[in-house]
């Protein structure tokens, strides 16, 4: 665990820190491929449709990852999850960069989709469970953060060693050294998550009070250790639930609302822009060198903004960041697919695309990990997240696929598939507006009861 001497916001803060490397081996994982992916096709002669398989492996694995997640996470604990996570990451960047056959490259990034979908799904869980409500939103941001680096740092990455030799060296070997440099920050994250202590929610609904309680004395208080101690029993479960349990009336709504923004969150667009913003403005015009400067422009106000959100989540509270992010992304799209449909590109469109990524990085992209994390009860909350993950991840896979398809369109082409984006952005704003509740300042027991009956729930902890 960390060293005793912290205060209680160190302590918290170094393990979601911990939790959060998660993210960036995630984001690292995710942009990875983009850099090796043109050296990896011509080293194994790939068809166009292995190509587009090589670059899309990754996320046919985090589907399964991010659905039996929740389910592993109730039985053997969430940092046991996380260190396989780690472990995954791992095997699939040492894997990654010595295969001798597509197949056995397409095997080694399934499995680091395997650790993205768990991670995806377990990194959430554990620092809302962790965090106390007045931080929650803050820390929880760590794992956006984190992702949002692990892309940025990457773009770089992959920079560097692309510079270390010819085109017939990265042919031979520098795609491999950009997918195996994961190794280093998998076997840092396995070493530093020995230093982290078990979520007190998943050790006080396995009757290991004691432990749970000393670590909530850590995280805040003795006073807060009891009250969250009370909170945790009125809610305990003897048996873990069975996944129809979702379905529950008491459970219906949050299911809904958080598979809503998930869905949302996927269908603006974002990773039409994260994974192919080079292509996208090579399209509108931009040379090689410009279309990667500009990828860079787009990574950097994509951390910067994931700032904006940590500062001010808590303070401002989750719906008003929602609303202004989705109402800005709204008129970033509408600009870009107008700028595609008069032909005016150049700094302008640069400039509608970073607006939207800054508008996402502080709302949706965020948010939706928060939101979904903290909104189900204690006894479903893992097995629920999965769910939510497993939107994001087929969601996110239906996008890669299609973008390509309907920028290349005849029929479609780059400004209507930006105005598809936009009105998806304006429905969530309106999703928003009508349905979704403010979280801030509220313990993860006092959420879960706002979707009990109103008798139930106006009955309250029970000693």
């Amino acid at each position: 665990m960390p060293p005793t001497a912290f205060s209680p916001f160190r302590f918290v803060l170094f393990a979601t820190s911990v939790t959060a490397i998660g993210g960036f081996l995630f984001g690292y994982d995710t942009a990875v491929i983009n850099g090796a992916n043109s050296y990896l096709t011509a080293h194994m002669e790939l068809s166009p449709t292995q190509e587009g398989l090589a670059g899309a492996s990754a996320i046919l694995g985090c589907i399964p990852g991010a659905m039996f997640a929740g389910f592993l996470s109730d039985r053997f604990g969430r940092k046991k999850m996380l260190f396989l996570c780690a472990a995954l990451y791992a095997i699939s960047g040492l894997l990654s960069a010595i295969p001798r056959t597509f197949d056995e490259f397409l095997i080694a990034r399934i499995i680091s989709g395997l650790g993205i979908g768990a991670s995806s799904m377990i990194c959430p869980v554990y620092i809302a469970e962790i965090a106390p409500e007045k931080w929650r939103g803050r820390l929880g941001s760590l794992f956006q953060l984190g992702i949002v680096t692990g892309i940025f740092l990457t773009l770089f990455v992959n920079r560097v060693i692309q510079g270390l030799g010819d085109e017939t060296w990265n042919t031979a070997y520098g795609w491999r050294w950009m997918l195996g440099m994961e190794v280093i920050p998998a076997i840092a994250f396995i070493g530093l998550l020995f230093t982290v202590p078990e979520s007190p929610r998943w050790l006080a609904r396995r009757g290991r009070d004691d432990e749970a309680r000393a670590i909530l004395i850590r995280v805040d208080s003795p006073a807060h250790a009891e009250r969250e101690m009370k909170a945790i029993r009125a809610t305990a479960t003897q048996s873990d639930p069975r996944f129809s349990s979702l379905f529950d009336v008491n459970y219906r709504r949050p299911l809904v609302l958080a598979v809503s923004l998930a869905l949302f969150q996927q269908f603006c667009g974002i990773n039409a822009i994260m994974y192919y913003s080079t292509k996208i403005f090579e399209t509108a015009g931009a040379v090689k060198n410009v279309a990667f400067a500009s990828s860079v422009w787009v990574g950097l106000i994509n951390l910067v903004f994931t700032l904006v959100a940590i500062a001010f989540v808590d303070r401002l509270g989750r719906r008003p960041l929602l609303l202004i992010g989705t109402a800005v992304q709204s008129v970033a799209l509408l600009l870009v697919g107008w700028l595609f449909f008069t032909g005016h590109h150049g700094p302008l469109l640069l400039g509608a695309v970073v607006l939207f990524i800054a508008a996402f990085a502080m709302a949706m992209g965020p948010i939706t990990w928060i939101f979904c994390s903290e909104i189900f009860p204690n006894q479903i909350r893992s097995r629920a997240m999965s769910v939510a993950a497993f939107v994001i991840w087929v969601s996110c896979y239906i996008v890669a696929q299609t973008f390509p398809m309907l920028n290349d369109s005849a029929a479609i082409g780059p400004a209507a598939t930006f105005w598809i984006y936009a009105s998806v952005s304006l429905a969530s704003f309106l999703f928003v507006l009508t349905m979704i509740p403010e979280t801030k300042g509220r313990t993860l027991e006092e959420i879960g009861r706002m979707w009990q009956p109103v008798e139930a729930a106006s009955k309250g902890p029970v000693s």
